[in-house]
């Protein structure tokens, strides 16, 4: 057997630049780059190693290790989690920046690798510089908070301990229904400790990515409940994207009739004027898909992990409505108690169509009710309760869809285009410069709510918002990561000052490596989202405004005297203020142009009227005080209380 003498790190470094990843004949390198921040617990290790290595391993240098996971997390879903990103952090502080990023990947199930430096294995010195002491538990480290936020965990104490480690690391990132984070903690020792290595763990690796076909007994389940089902909506989440199962879906949907109603995750999987697309489902979605929703005796769920927001903290659906799940996961696929279909996504809506309309026609195409599919005829019902509705309408919900298109256009447009834009109408703003290139990209505050009520969606990745954690500072590095792995398309942060407030720094990073990103920060002196959500519960939006105390402690002074627009300057972006529709319109379609990495800062209408939006269609709960003695929080808690008797448990 012949071996090479390297480094621990080393060895990695080799090891990931020769790891391989396939589906559907097309070969891509896994690990194309690694972000690191370097310190004394990973400089001489793997710091040395990417030197040692310049040509083989790509390094990004970021500015905090929690953007750093976001920027990789940017890159991996937009890759489809075929491509990713490694992040090296040092010991202590560096290694626990990166729980939140990691949390964030394991929860959109999207691949990260994790390499945090650890202290001495061999305890040489004890304590050492950043080290957290257990008395209890000698082998502790701060690296055991990714334990629970991460898909596979491993500490590497000893060189040959790698070997296996690092083929179960990759096993977990290149695994459809495993990925997340994955973390390997080296302990600084033994990253410069040398090791005869064996060639075939150096050698070039190709991991099949999986498609598995659904099992027979379980197809015919979900066909024969299908078939008995009246009125069945289909709920796309983000497992579409990830299969790259958008066709499949067309196919399914026009071939069915079927309305499609999308997820966070999943919306774009059809574009916004497709006949069957219904927009965003459950509390942040539209009255079109809501109503459908109610009106479903079954849901076919596909790729969706069915979160509070999609079902309305389960009060969307009918009482007696039953599911089947296609899911890669069977975790996912039994969820609401579901006829399981454990499947990729696309082989099996492909095996749905087949078995649902082979030798028939096409629902959509015909004129839905007008060539039944065989003996099954959804929503044939709802077209009979209208007979003499408008005759260019294919689907019984196409006249609820341009009513909310016109509630969109509403929400839009401004009354003037010398006033201050609403949140909503800088959105509008920016629905007509884009094309089917652009990319949007958001996480927290009222924009998500926004923009899956709101936003035309032109191509299957454009909708880029990540709201499994929703998390505050995820968008700018995702930006990053997303322009990295688009390059040449025009690539959109949008951010509140909240978030903008949370993680700025990586600006410095875009300007470093000339990425045009667009960031568009919208200024509202405060956490404006939070503030609804706070006058809703009772709690009079304590705490939520950015603005000096006053006599009493609280916080209802004058508004505090930041510029961001001159922070953001500061970092060594371009940035161009916006005060009126008008300049926004310029300074949009001048960033759009621009070819360094562009702000535009513009400040909407006062955070009392956050955004302009349709309110919310559906319910989520948000616990309310049972008990006070101020009128708005008992107000409140009535309301709850109304709400929450719709709560139901599908069984």
């Amino acid at each position: 057997m012949q071996v090479r003498r390297l480094t621990v790190a080393q060895a990695l470094v080799r090891f990931l630049a020769a790891q391989y990843t396939e589906r559907d004949g097309v070969r891509r390198r896994l690990v194309t780059a690694t972000w690191g921040i370097f310190g004394h617990g990973n400089v001489a290790g793997i710091g040395q190693a990417l030197v040692e290595y310049p040509g083989l391993m790509p390094y990004h240098q970021g500015r905090n290790e929690q953007a750093m996971v976001h920027a990789a997390v940017g890159y991996a879903r937009q890759s489809h989690r075929l491509r990713i990103h490694a992040v090296t952090t040092s010991i202590g502080p560096g290694a626990t920046n990166l729980v939140t990023g990691a949390a964030l990947a394991t929860v959109n199930r999207l691949p990260v690798l994790l390499l945090p430096g650890d202290t001495f294995a061999t305890r040489p010195a004890d304590p050492v510089l950043q080290q957290l002491e257990v008395p209890y538990a000698g082998e502790v480290s701060v690296n055991d908070c990714l334990r629970p936020v991460s898909r596979y965990f491993d500490r590497i104490t000893r060189p040959e301990a790698l070997i296996p480690a690092a083929l179960a690391a990759v096993r977990v990132l290149t695994d459809p229904a495993e990925t997340g984070a994955v973390t390997l903690a080296l302990p600084q020792d033994v990253q410069a400790e040398a090791y005869d290595w064996p060639e075939e763990f150096l050698a070039e690796r190709t991991w099949t990515v999986r498609r598995p076909r659904p099992d027979t007994a379980e197809l015919d389940a979900a066909v024969r409940a299908l078939r008995a089902a009246r009125r069945p909506v289909i709920i796309a989440g983000g497992g579409v994207a990830h299969s790259g199962a958008e066709d499949a879906l067309r196919t399914f949907a026009e071939r069915t009739g079927l309305p499609v109603a999308t997820t966070q995750a999943g919306k774009g999987v059809l574009p916004w004027d497709h006949p069957c697309d219904v927009g965003g489902v459950g509390h942040t979605g539209t009255r079109t898909a809501n109503e459908l929703a109610r009106a479903g005796d079954l849901v076919l769920g596909v790729g969706t992990r069915y979160s509070d927001f999609t079902t309305a903290s389960g009060t969307l659906f009918r009482p007696d409505a039953r599911f089947v799940n296609l899911n890669i996961t069977g975790f996912d696929a039994h969820k609401q108690a579901a006829l399981p279909l454990v499947a990729d996504a696309r082989e099996g809506l492909t095996a749905l169509t087949e078995a649902l309309t082979e030798g028939l026609g096409d629902a959509l195409g015909e004129g839905l009710g007008d060539r039944p599919l065989g003996s099954w005829r959804p929503w044939q019902d709802a077209r009979q309760a209208h007979p003499h509705g408008d005759p260019r309408d294919t689907t019984p919900w196409a006249a609820s869809k341009r009513d909310w298109q016109a509630r969109t256009d509403v929400a839009y447009t401004p009354e003037s285009e010398h006033a201050r834009p609403t949140q909503a109408q800088v959105l509008g703003v920016l629905d007509t410069l884009v094309t089917g290139d652009d990319i949007l990209i958001n996480a927290a505050g009222s924009l998500p709510g926004d923009l899956h009520k709101l936003w035309r969606t032109r191509s299957t990745d454009q909708y880029h918002v990540e709201y499994g954690y929703s998390c505050m500072g995820y968008e700018i590095p995702a930006a990053i990561g997303v322009a990295l792995a688009a390059p040449g398309r025009p690539v959109w942060a949008l951010v509140g000052d909240g978030t903008y407030l949370m993680n700025p720094t990586e600006i410095v990073t875009a300007v470093q490596e000339g990425l045009p990103i667009k960031v568009v920060v919208l200024q509202n002196h405060g956490y404006a989202s939070i503030g609804g959500l706070s006058e809703a519960v009772g709690a009079e939006r304590y705490g939520t405004a950015y603005r000096f105390r006053d006599a009493d402690g609280g916080f209802t002074g004058p508004p505090l005297p930041v510029d961001l627009a001159a922070n953001a300057e500061s970092l060594g972006m371009r940035v161009l203020r916006a005060r009126t529709v008008r300049d926004l319109r310029e300074a949009l379609a001048d960033a759009r142009r621009a070819t360094v990495p562009t702000c535009v800062y513009v400040e909407t209408e006062t955070a009392d009227s956050v955004s302009g939006a349709p309110s919310a269609e559906a319910w989520w709960d948000v616990p309310v005080a049972a008990t006070s003695t101020r009128p708005s929080a008992v107000k409140a808690r009535e309301e709850y209380d109304r709400h929450v008797t719709a709560r139901r448990r599908h069984l």
